[in-house]
């Protein structure tokens, strides 16, 4: 699943390609991909793209008085297409521009949602309006003070992302093996110092990945081929079996709540 440094690197190939272009229709070939809240994407057609923001794991296209509102969820991807080029599979709304240009969107697995609504209701949207700040920008006492309250394990609460925005699996990984925090910890027994820990290793890890577009780890790539170079970087995410960087014991995984996790025991004590 695209986490913050993806869909940021997708927000930023896209801004630079479409900005200022008109919309001049709209296909929608699957419209299970819009939301059953959203208004009627075609309110967009004749409407130019101003901006392109990021909140967290969500793309916010600007155009005038609305917001489409875009979730990659786990296969999510944009292409940018020549409007003549023949629909392939997978490609389930397609925006035509008046430079005979067309933004894809493409998901394999028909997971990701988008939903256009009016500028003004974005701070009240039922998804947006759930989310907490992303770790550049959070109170580490606030912070701390909602984690405390947890009985859950530490990695679980990363993932929440009503407590701390913008990290999925891979990152709340890398970032507890930086903090040397046990992913099984519970939130009820983290102290603030450990706070400050993950927060300093958050912004730490997610700069160096958005500066390298990102992790490519099976089917992610940002947009017109580019994909992102941080694997290279990772420490125990997919790294079972393989050494420590720290003190070269083997990495483990394990399933917590039903995602794999992966730490070293002896530094993540």
């Amino acid at each position: 699943m695209p986490e913050l440094p993806e869909v940021r690197t997708v927000a930023t190939i896209l801004k630079k390609e479409l900005l200022n272009k008109k919309i001049m229709d709209i296909k929608v070939i699957y419209p299970k991909i819009i939301s059953k809240d959203s208004l009627n994407i075609n309110l967009l057609i004749n409407k130019k793209l101003k901006d392109i923001k990021t909140n967290g794991k969500y793309i916010l296209f600007d155009y005038d008085n609305y917001i489409l509102i875009s979730h990659l969820r786990m296969e999510g991807k944009y292409f940018i297409k020549d409007k003549a080029k023949p629909i392939e599979k997978h490609e389930h709304i397609i925006f035509i521009f008046d430079d005979n240009t067309s933004l894809r969107y493409h998901d394999t697995r028909k997971f990701g949602r988008v939903e256009l609504i009016k500028k003004e209701e974005l701070s009240k949207n039922k998804s947006i309006s759930k989310l907490a700040l992303e770790p550049f920008d959070i109170d580490i006492n606030n912070l701390y003070q909602k984690i405390i309250k947890k009985k859950a394990p530490i990695k679980t609460i990363l993932l929440d992302q009503t407590i701390i925005s913008g990290l999925g699996n891979i990152y709340a990984n890398e970032v507890l093996y930086d903090s040397e925090i046990n992913p099984f910890k519970l939130g009820k027994d983290i102290t603030l110092n450990e706070v400050k820990k993950i927060v300093d290793s958050a912004i730490k890890i997610l700069n160096l990945a958005i500066s390298n577009n990102g992790t490519t780890i099976r089917t992610y790539t940002a947009t017109l081929g580019v994909a992102g170079n941080y694997q290279n970087f990772l420490k125990v995410h997919m790294k079972s079996g393989e050494k420590c960087p720290k003190c070269q014991n083997d990495i483990m995984k394990v399933k917590l709540n039903g995602r794999s996790t992966y730490y070293c025991k002896y530094c993540q004590k």
